[in-house]
This record gives C-alpha cells, sequence and structure tokens, in this order.
C-alpha cells in the first residue's frame, strides 16, 4: 500500500470519526432516543442522516464519473441478489444497533471517548466476524 493511499485513507477515517463526535453518533443514549419511537423519541438523527445519505447521494456520482485517485478503477459491488445471508447480516446488525445503541463506526470511534462500552461492544464484534468465518469456512468444506 503506498503513503499516499494510507494517508487518504488514515484522513478520510478522521473525518469520519469527526462527523460521527459532532453529530452525537457516539453517544448511545442519543442513538436509542432517535430509535425509540414510541417513547420519547428524539428526532434530530434524522438531520444527520439527511445530510449523510445527500452527501452520498451527490459525491457518489460526482466521485464515480472520475477515476479514483489511487487505484486504477473503482471497485464497485456487482451482486444484486438478496440472500438469506444478507438478510440474517442486516437483521444482527439492526439488533445489535437498537440493544446497544452503537453501529460499527460509531463504536470505534467511541473507543477515543474514555467510555468502556465501546470497548466491550468492539470485542465483541471482532469476536462475532471471526465465529461468522469459521462458520462460513465450515460450511465450504
Amino acid at each position: 500500500m503506498s503513503a499516499r493511499r494510507a494517508l487518504s485513507g488514515f484522513v478520510a477515517g478522521v473525518l469520519f470519526g469527526i462527523g460521527l463526535a459532532v453529530s452525537q453518533m457516539t453517544n448511545p443514549e442519543k442513538v436509542l432516543a432517535f430509535l425509540n419511537v414510541a417513547g420519547h423519541w428524539d428526532p434530530s438523527l434524522l438531520f444527520v442522516m439527511a445530510a449523510a445519505t445527500g452527501t452520498f447521494f451527490f459525491g457518489f456520482r460526482w466521485a464515480t464519473q472520475k477515476a479514483p485517485l489511487f487505484e486504477p478503477e473503482h471497485q464497485l459491488p456487482t451482486s444484486k441478489r438478496i440472500d438469506a445471508r444478507l438478510v440474517m447480516g442486516a437483521l444482527v446488525f439492526g439488533a445489535g444497533w437498537g440493544l446497544a445503541g452503537y453501529c460499527p463506526g460509531p463504536a470505534i470511534a467511541g473507543l477515543g471517548s474514555g467510555s468502556i462500552e465501546p470497548i466491550f461492544l468492539v470485542i465483541a464484534m471482532i469476536a462475532g466476524s471471526q465465529m461468522a468465518r469459521l462458520f462460513q469456512l465450515r460450511s465450504t468444506t
């Protein structure tokens, strides 16, 4: 990996982490209040999601019209298939987000918050991904 490519990834990650912190997506209480539509619902994260969706919509179209900076071509997914593995992954992701108030990006950004909860969640994410990898290896052999 080139130094420019590594630096661009680092800068993108830092900007993403700052955005998560500023928008309070690293605060599980804020996220859980947003997900609690039947109780004391906090709709403020709708503005964060709307801004992220708009940024992605226009940014993706602009970025894919040009050649990538550090790769010979864009590497975009080609599969449009919805299978059991995709649905189960979405269900586990949603359940984890609803129970813990963190999804993977904010959990990793939350490691710098001084709180112990993101540490346990990141450890659980790593363990879960390794268990899924082992299960997938066993099912293919």
